[in-house]
C-alpha cells in the first residue's frame, strides 16, 4: 500500500526521479514519459467521465485503476528474480476490455463512414481521449524498442484504444449521433 504524506520531496529539483526499483533516471528518459502519458490518458478518462454515467462510468472506473496498474508496470523496469515481485498488466486485463468492446459494439448501427470527434459531450471526450492513448502507445513502443517491457502493456493500449472509440460511438445514441466524415465536403 502506498503512503504519502509529504507531497513534495524535493528528489526531483535536479530533473531526475526514481523508478519503481529505485533506479533514478532523467525525467526525460523514454520509461518516465512512457508512464507520464498514460497518466494523462487517465487524466483525460477523469474528464470524460464527468459527463458519463451508469454502467459507462463504472467501465471508466475500472480502466483509471488498470491505468495505475499499468503505470505501475512501466514505471519498474523488468528484472529477473526481482526482491519483490512488481504489478504487471495481466492477460485477464486485456480480455475484459474486449469483452466489453464486444458487448457495446453488439448494440451499435453500422458504421458505413469514418466518423468525426464529437455529438455528446462524453463522445466528443472519448475521442480525446482515445488520440491521448494511442499517442501513449506509440510512446510504449518506442520504449520497448530500446528497453524489455511486458508486452501486454502494448496490448492494453491498443485494446483501450479501440475501447474509447467504441464507448464514444456508445455514447452518441448508439452510433445513431455520430458526425460523419463527408470527404471532399467543403471543396
Amino acid at each position: 500500500m502506498v503512503k504519502l504524506t509529504k507531497i513534495y520531496t524535493r528528489g526531483g529539483d535536479t530533473g531526475h526521479t526514481s523508478l519503481g526499483d529505485g533506479a533514478r533516471v532523467s525525467k526525460t528518459s523514454l520509461r518516465v514519459v512512457a508512464y507520464g502519458e498514460v497518466d494523462e490518458v487517465n487524466s483525460v478518462i477523469g474528464i470524460a467521465r464527468l459527463a458519463t454515467s451508469g454502467d459507462a462510468d463504472d467501465m471508466l472506473s475500472r480502466i483509471q485503476n488498470d491505468l495505475f496498474d499499468l503505470g505501475a508496470d512501466l514505471c519498474t523496469p523488468e528484472r529477473e528474480d526481482p526482491k519483490y515481485p512488481p504489478l504487471r498488466v495481466i492477460q485477464e486485463q486485456v480480455d475484459r476490455l474486449e469483452q466489453e468492446i464486444d458487448g457495446l459494439n453488439a448494440d451499435l448501427t453500422e458504421l458505413n463512414s469514418f466518423i468525426l470527434p464529437g455529438g455528446s459531450a462524453a463522445s466528443a471526450q472519448l475521442h480525446l481521449a482515445r488520440t491521448v492513448c494511442r499517442r501513449a502507445e506509440r510512446r510504449i513502443i518506442a520504449l520497448s524498442d530500446s528497453e524489455n517491457i511486458n508486452p501486454l502493456t502494448v496490448i492494453y493500449m491498443n485494446r483501450l484504444s479501440d475501447f474509447l472509440f467504441v464507448l464514444g460511438r456508445y455514447l452518441n445514441n448508439k452510433g445513431k449521433e455520430d458526425v460523419l466524415w463527408v470527404p471532399g465536403a467543403n471543396r
